[in-house]
């Protein structure tokens, strides 16, 4: 998230609700907060974990909250340790977001392009831009802050910038992290009935020209969908994944969390990945996905086992007839 102007440090921590101790002398002012991932030099970002410290040290984030001290920290950072990293970030998150309650279905500051459609019972909310010759079908839901390009259709019952589902477990409740990115789609996109597209957690999902979507694909916070793929129905990309150009990925398949797949990669129906993909154009299945010919040859070794296992049972009792 960039903030509205920049801000100097010292102003910024007048937004939190818990003290806290700054290391190193600022060097200019805060533009904006984001996470490790996608965090830029002038930016916030931060980590209450042992899984993330060294993440967020190495980013280019130029001001890092942490919740413990360390012995020595890069020069080019600002640090603060603070108690609760994740609720000052999120005093932040709430002093410049504010939720506002709409009367109209459609923003009235919505821009809306020349020769785009809208069909009856669409909702749009604030800071939406939609392109020209679109066509957004009747019950789609475009919640705000989404960019939407030229010759994109919508398809009905999908919604367009909902929340991530990201939360913090804490031993009373779950603590959310409240969403303020946003939703970037480009030119030529067609997306399917029933559709889900989160809006980044504090940066930008964003889907690439032409890709086309089938119905029920959910794709979650601050992922990259390159340009010309396509997701088949019922498909989930999980957060902060990076899907690059020209993939296909068919029906029910899964792709985990901070995952890269790599250009023209093909994922067959059911299937699931839960690591990188470097190699351009490979053809995976299976849970988790592998090489679609190591996979087949593989499962035709499990359907010969139970035969397998009678003849090791016949040599078995012709041996013990012999003793």
């Amino acid at each position: 998230m960039i903030f509205p102007a920049p801000i100097a440090l010292e102003d910024l921590l007048k937004i939190f609700h818990r003290t806290v101790k700054v290391v190193g002398e600022p060097k200019g002012l805060v533009k904006g907060l984001n996470e490790y991932h996608s965090v830029q030099e002038g930016e916030l970002t931060f980590a209450d974990c042992d899984k993330y410290y060294r993440k967020v040290l190495e980013s280019k984030a130029s001001f890092v909250m942490l919740n413990k001290e360390m012995d020595a920290y890069p020069e080019d950072k600002v640090v603060i340790i603070s108690e609760d990293p994740l609720l000052d970030y999120l005093d932040v998150v709430h002093h410049f977001v504010e939720f506002h309650p709409q009367t109209q279905a459609i923003h009235p500051d919505t821009q809306i392009g020349e020769g785009t459609v809208i069909q009856p019972l669409v909702f749009i909310g604030e800071d939406v831009k939609i392109g020209r010759n679109c066509i957004i079908h009747s019950n789609v839901s475009i919640y705000g802050h989404v960019v939407i390009g030229d010759n994109v259709v919508v398809h009905s019952n999908t919604t367009i910038g909902g929340d991530a589902c990201y939360f913090q477990k804490r031993p009373d409740r779950w603590v959310k992290f409240d969403s303020c990115g946003r939703v970037e789609i480009g030119n030529g996109v067609e997306i399917g009935c029933s559709c889900c597209i989160d809006r980044g957690v504090s940066g930008t999902t964003y889907i690439g020209d032409g890709t086309v979507f089938d119905n029920f694909v959910q794709i979650g916070h601050d992922t990259h969908i390159g340009k010309r793929v396509l997701l088949g129905a019922q498909c989930g990309i999980a957060g902060c994944s990076y899907i690059d150009d020209d993939c296909k990925i068919w029906a029910k398949a899964s792709v985990n969390s901070n995952v890269y797949l790599a250009k023209k990669t093909v994922l067959y129906a059911l299937s699931a990945v839960d690591k990188n993909v470097q190699e351009e154009g490979r053809t995976l299945f299976g849970v988790p996905a592998d090489d679609v010919q190591k996979v087949w040859k593989e499962v035709a070794y499990q359907r010969k086992l139970s035969t397998l296992f009678e003849e090791v049972a016949l040599l078995k009792k012709e041996l013990e007839s012999r003793k």
